[in-house]
């Protein structure tokens, strides 16, 4: 389970997983967000793809995106310095159910059933690896 290392709580060190993945989730809806007011590329011609990166460069919401991911991974070393990997990783999980809650109120994406069903499956599963 938990190995004090750093003399982090296990509430402690549990908050800061959280808060990587909220950092990462965050980031993901900022670039997904950016990309969106971007347009589409069409990938099999180069000049859209220029006018793709340059536009990526250019986006806050996208620069943001991003800073949000270095956020997240600094927390995430953090973290690797106060528990077993073996503990924490599997609350990566938790990220597909937030992406999932935020894609469908925040981005309005349709979330079929059946994806449902695999967060809740997701974040029971979570639950029990947390506890073991």
């Amino acid at each position: 389970m938990i190995k004090e290392r750093n003399r982090l709580s296990f509430v402690s060190s549990i908050l800061l997983i959280l808060l990587s993945i909220s950092a990462a989730v965050t980031g993901q809806v900022l670039i997904k967000m950016g990309i969106n007011h971007i347009g589409i590329a069409n990938s099999s011609n180069l000049e859209t793809l220029k006018q793709l990166f340059f536009g990526a460069i250019k986006s806050p919401l996208i620069i943001s995106g991003l800073f949000l991911y270095v956020v997240s991974a600094a927390i995430w070393m953090v973290v690797l310095t106060a528990v077993d990997l073996s503990f924490a990783y599997p609350f990566i999980g938790l990220t597909y159910v937030v992406i999932l809650i935020l894609s469908r109120f925040i981005l309005k994406e349709d979330v079929n059933p059946l994806r449902w069903a695999g967060a809740f499956i997701i974040t029971i599963g979570v639950i029990l690896i947390s506890r073991g």
